[in-house]
C-alpha cells in the first residue's frame, strides 16, 4: 500500500520513557551506544540500522528516534486491529500503545490520514458517531489482509517483542526508580547493600548486552569466579 500524505515513518512517542526519571533516559542512551548486538528483529536491542521498520536510532535526549514502522506497516496494523473490532481512531492509537507496552504510540497526525487512505481504497468503511468516526473492515479489506497475513503476523510479533523488552527494562531498573529497592524481587530480611549489589549487577550486564566476543568471555570469567566464591561461602 502507498499513502503519500503520511509517507515516512510513524512517530514512536515512547510513552512512559519520556516522562520517566533520569535513570530511564540513561538506559535508553546506553542501549543506543550498544546497538551492535543481535536481535531477532534487527541489529541492536531494538533492531538496528539497515533493517526496515527496526528500532535502533536515538536522539540527543537518549530516547528512541527513527526506524519506526513505515506508513505501509502502520496501515496494515490499523487494518488488522479494525478486523478484530470496529474502532475509533483514538481506540486504535491506544491499542498500539498497549500492545507495545508504551513503546509505539503513533500520533493522530499519522493515524487519521492512514485511516482516510484505507477508506479511499475501500479497505475500511466509516460510520459517523457524533463528531467521531467508527471504522469497520470491508470485504476488500479482509481480502487484502488475508493476502498480507504473513507480514501482519510479523508486525504484531515485533510489537510483542518490544513490549517484552520494555517490561524487562522496567523490572530490571525498578529498584533504582524506587529508591534502590525492587518490590517484586526484594525479600524480607535482605540488607540494603545486598539489594543494591544485585541491582548493580543487573545494570552492568544490561549495559554490556552488545559486548563483542572478547568482552563476553571476560565477563563470563568474572561471573564464574564470583559464582564460585558465593557458593563457597567466601566474601569480602
Amino acid at each position: 500500500m502507498r499513502h503519500n500524505p503520511s509517507r515516512g515513518h510513524a512517530r514512536c512517542d515512547g510513552h512512559g520513557a519520556h516522562a520517566g526519571p533520569e535513570w530511564f533516559a540513561g538506559l535508553w542512551h546506553a542501549i543506543g551506544r550498544h546497538r551492535r548486538g543481535h536481535d531477532p528483529f534487527g541489529g541492536g536491542p531494538f533492531g538496528g540500522r539497515g533493517r526496515r521498520g527496526g528500532f535502533g536510532d536515538f536522539g540527543d535526549d537518549g530516547m528512541p528516534r527513527g526506524r519506526q514502522f513505515s506508513s505501509d506497516d502502520l496501515q496494515l496494523l490499523l487494518l488488522a486491529l479494525v478486523a478484530e473490532q470496529p474502532s475509533h481512531g483514538y481506540e486504535l492509537i491506544k491499542a498500539l500503545d498497549t500492545r507495545s507496552n508504551g513503546f509505539y504510540s503513533p500520533s493522530p497526525g499519522m493515524v487519521y490520514p492512514a485511516l482516510t487512505y484505507l477508506e479511499e481504497v475501500g479497505f475500511v468503511a466509516s460510520q459517523a458517531e457524533g463528531n467521531r468516526k467508527r471504522y469497520a473492515l470491508t470485504d476488500a479489506g479482509r481480502a487484502h489482509l488475508d493476502a498480507q497475513r504473513e507480514r501482519v503476523d510479523t508486525l504484531f510479533a515485533r510489537l510483542t517483542h518490544l513490549a517484552r523488552k520494555m517490561e524487562f527494562m522496567r523490572r530490571a531498573f525498578a529498584g533504582e526508580a524506587a529508591g534502590n529497592e525492587a518490590p517484586d524481587e526484594a525479600q524480607p530480611g535482605w540488607l540494603p547493600e545486598f539489594v543494591e549489589a544485585r541491582l548493580a549487577l543487573k545494570r552492568a550486564l544490561l549495559h554490556k548486552s552488545a559486548a563483542d566476543a572478547d568482552e563476553q568471555r571476560r565477563i563470563a570469567a568474572i561471573m564464574r569466579r564470583a559464582t564460585a566464591e558465593i557458593e563457597g561461602g567466601t566474601g569480602a
